[in-house]
């Protein structure tokens, strides 16, 4: 205990020395700060993720999973379920993503370290949805496409399970990190009402928001749940002065939140047919529109027109989010204590980009038949939208089966899903060079250099790269739980999966469960999974077209699989990442009223899909007339292309970590007091480069920035110390959320820049008028900790172009202290 308050209690200069107090004390009952329940006794509910048999309590399954019940979510400050998450599960993380395109909208959510689409989401026990965006900024989950998670409002969610282990041959693909579980209201005969409005002490980034939940009975112990919600959050800027590009120095980037506008409507429902069986429904429709910000291009620079743009520009990128799902089906009991589930599940997924505030040089500065230039470009055009869509069939069968006089839980079923993507070519002045798109004619900027093509800013999708395409697999599972003895539980899941595009893979999962006395139970299991290469992944494609060294125009290709490109340099179709996982745990209750559970764990991932590094051709002054010495050069240069990069199984992982969470509860006079905590440490390396071309080094096709950003983007240790307290009508909650150091260099490189580690203290005090009204008032980041300061000489030029604090690794953001008043009520 001692090894591991030194790790924890080194206070950041800014937060007071009585936190690292507080951190001493509660690592004497510590629970995960999600369970800050001093009424709810959240450790003793059933959860249903993890297991097919009957459902167990939080601290009895044969590993760990967390709950987070609905007092978490009124009394934590995220209105967004991301941060949400992330601020009362540290498992989960939620990076701060700006100037990163369509990332600063989608943002990307992972499981202990892991990528965004190594963890499976599902809604009700049913899978959902991965977004349409692909990540393919400088971000964590770099070159993958995860679920975008704040497409669930909270409004519509009465708990949330979280399964910290290896579940693929329980649930399929996805399912290496771990598995979410959304589990929506089916409350009825109330309507309950929340709005909230906040803002950061810097006066910036307002948000309010109000939802509305009503649930109606129908029939015969039936059900409809709706759930309406809206919130607008305003911008934030935490830019320092340009003093590289403008003169007089003014701030001239954006670095911060974005505008944000997010509507909501989601339902859920059953109606019984009969005492046996009922049908069931649920989803939701979501949209968000965003506003984020690119690079300033000033009025000297190439990329602008002074006649438009007198005094520079900052590209405009507006994002339109279309998020809709619906499921239905049909569960009933059997003879015997059995039962079955038949359903089916669409979900889908639409991002729009436009361009605004922004321009095209080679339309404005192209050459007019009969002399002069056109001078003339649109500042603002669609550049392009993505789409998935996904459907899936389950037919699920459970029940207990007796084997030479002993009974067993089987479970069984099949799963059918297709999956498509589709990219929607831009404007053709999202991407043209000049009107006819001929590189051959020669267009000059404003400094007599050759034009760049496309807009500014996010230049659109091409009708080169426009692809609709997609792939279908089918799946058979078998789950079976048995009590060898009344203290030793064993379970075992095994999983058959063929694709229509890559083949067969076959997983298989043992968990035990011994509890030699009511007070200690020890619990382990190891598995292997896998994760199917996603359609995003095989489809996607991308060119933007800019200079090389040399001034010609050239395109930069993000090749899709099976691409002329992509065989040129032998980069092999994508196959499916396997992965081997175990974990030891044990749980304690000392006392009716004290949990703590540790567990060790431990996931190595082979042949991982990676997004490689640009791939560039040699230096042309050192290769011969035939390019024999210049292989890569050799290949690129007949394709027209300047730089290229791809999707391909390049990297070995090892992710090792520890999860030690407790509670205590203990009344004081008339107050209950929780104490909760839990202490996270993970640690991923990268332990083989491997590529499949001839001419490609490992070494080349994942450079050492990117390998930094899988082994330190993510913090290492995530801890979260928490009190609350109940007394009457007044509740206090304190939470304490550890950040370890991250690191990024791709953008500084070779100079590795570190923010270091941080505590963020969040507050709130809430009075109820009665059982079902109250208001609060909260403090998010109580202390105005924000991360490390960019290195000003050697992080040159990012300092000076206005860069302050941190970017491209950001787990706690950039805006500040913020405050909100929030009220609840119910009738």
């Amino acid at each position: 205990m001692n090894a591991i308050e030194i790790r924890i209690a080194k206070p950041h200069p800014r937060v007071p020395y009585q936190l690292s107090l507080l951190a001493g004390a509660l690592l004497l009952a510590l629970q995960p700060a999600r369970a800050q329940q001093a009424d709810e006794g959240i450790a003793d509910k059933v959860v249903v993720v993890g297991s097919r048999s009957a459902a167990k309590t939080a601290l009895d399954t044969a590993a760990p999973v967390g709950l987070i019940g609905m007092k978490d979510m009124q009394n934590a400050g995220p209105l967004e379920l991301g941060k949400l998450l992330q601020t009362l599960d540290p498992s989960f993380n939620f990076s701060t993503t700006f100037v990163s395109d369509g990332t600063d909208s989608i943002r990307p959510a992972t499981l202990r370290s892991l990528g965004p689409d190594q963890l499976l989401v599902l809604v009700n026990g049913k899978r959902r949805h991965q977004q349409a965006l692909l990540n393919v900024q400088q971000t964590i989950g770099r070159g993958s496409a995860g679920t975008d998670i704040n497409a669930i409002p909270l409004s519509a969610i009465h708990h949330i399970e979280v399964l910290r282990d290896g579940a693929a041959a329980q649930y399929g693909s996805d399912a290496i990190a771990g598995v979410i579980n959304i589990v929506l209201k089916s409350q009825t005969g109330e309507t309950q009402l929340s709005g909230d409005v906040g803002q950061t002490s810097e006066g910036d980034g307002r948000v309010v928001s109000a939802s509305v939940n009503r649930g109606w009975t129908i029939g015969d112990g039936g059900y409809l749940n709706l759930s309406l919600e809206a919130r607008k959050r305003g911008e934030t800027n935490r830019a320092g002065p340009d003093s590289l590009r403008v003169d007089p120095p003014r701030v001239t980037q954006h670095i911060g939140d974005s505008n944000t506008k997010d509507a909501y409507l989601w339902w859920n429902a059953a109606l019984p047919l009969d005492q046996a069986g009922e049908l069931y429904a649920f989803g939701g429709v979501s949209k968000r529109r965003g506003d984020s910000f690119g690079f300033f291009r000033s009025a000297g620079d190439g990329r602008t027109v002074p006649a438009v743009y007198p005094n520079g520009f900052l590209p405009n990128i507006v994002t339109d989010i279309r998020d809709a799902s619906f499921a239905v089906g049909y569960r009933r009991d059997l003879a015997n204590d059995w039962k079955a589930d038949v359903s089916i599940n669409h979900g889908a997924s639409g991002f729009d980009y436009r361009e605004r505030n922004t321009i095209n040089i080679s339309y404005w500065y192209e050459p007019k038949p009969g002399g002069g230039i056109h001078a003339e470009s649109p500042t603002s055009a669609y550049t392009g939208g993505l789409k998935f869509d996904q459907t899936t069939f389950n037919a699920d069968l459970r029940g207990p089966v007796e084997l030479g006089g002993r009974k067993f839980a089987f479970a069984t079923g099949f799963e059918y899903r297709a999956d498509n993507y589709r990219i929607d070519a831009g404007d053709p002045v999202s991407y043209q060079y000049g009107r006819t798109n001929n590189p051959a004619i020669v267009i000059l900027d404003q400094n007599g250099g050759r034009a760049a093509a496309g807009t500014q800013g996010f230049p659109g999708y091409t009708p080169a790269t426009a692809v609709d395409d997609g792939r279908h697999n089918i799946a058979l599972y078998a789950d079976v739980e048995h009590n060898l003895t009344p203290q030793l539980l064993v379970a075992a899941a095994a999983r058959h999966e063929r694709y229509s595009d890559f083949g067969a893979t076959t997983t298989g999962k043992l968990s035990l469960r011994y509890d030699p006395a009511p007070t200690l139970g020890l619990r382990g299991s190891v598995s292997t999974g896998f994760r199917a290469p996603s359609v995003q992944q095989e489809f996607y494609s991308s060119v933007s077209t800019s200079l090389d060294g040399a001034g010609r125009l050239t395109e930069t290709l993000t090749a899709r699989q099976g691409s002329a490109v992509t065989q040129a340099f032998g980069i092999a179709p994508l196959k499916q990442e396997t992965s081997r996982s175990g974990s030891v745990g044990l749980v304690l209750r000392p006392a009716k009223n004290m949990s703590l559970t540790a567990d060790l764990y431990r996931v190595d991932i082979k042949d991982r899909i990676v997004f490689s590094s640009e791939i560039t051709p040699e230096a042309a002054a050192g290769c011969d007339a035939a390019l024999s010495n210049c292989p890569i050069r050799r290949i690129l240069d007949p394709l027209g292309v300047g730089q290229a990069q791809f999707f391909t199984n390049a990297v070995d992982t090892s992710t090792k970590g520890l999860d030690i969470v407790a509670e205590h509860t203990s009344r004081l006079a008339a107050a209950t007091v929780v104490l909760s905590g839990q202490l996270g440490f993970n640690r991923t390396s990268v332990t083989k480069r491997h590529s499949q071309s001839p001419v490609i080094s490992s070494e080349r096709m994942l450079d050492d920035m990117q390998v930094l950003l899988i082994e330190h983007g993510q913090p290492r240790q995530h801890h979260v110390l928490a009190a609350d307290v109940s007394a009457g009508a007044w509740n206090v909650n304190a939470r304490a959320n550890y950040f370890g150091a991250v690191k990024a260099g791709y953008f500084t490189n070779p100079y590795v820049q570190t923010w270091e580690a941080k505590w963020v203290v969040d507050t709130s005090l809430r009075y109820s008028f009665s059982k079902k009204s109250s208001v609060a008032f909260g403090v998010s980041n109580l202390f105005d900790t924000y991360p490390t300061e960019w290195d000003k000489s050697k992080a040159f030029p990012f300092p000076q172009l206005g860069f302050t604090h941190c970017w491209e690794t950001c787990p706690t953001g950039v805006n500040g202290r913020s405050m909100y008043a929030r009220f609840d009520t119910a009738f």
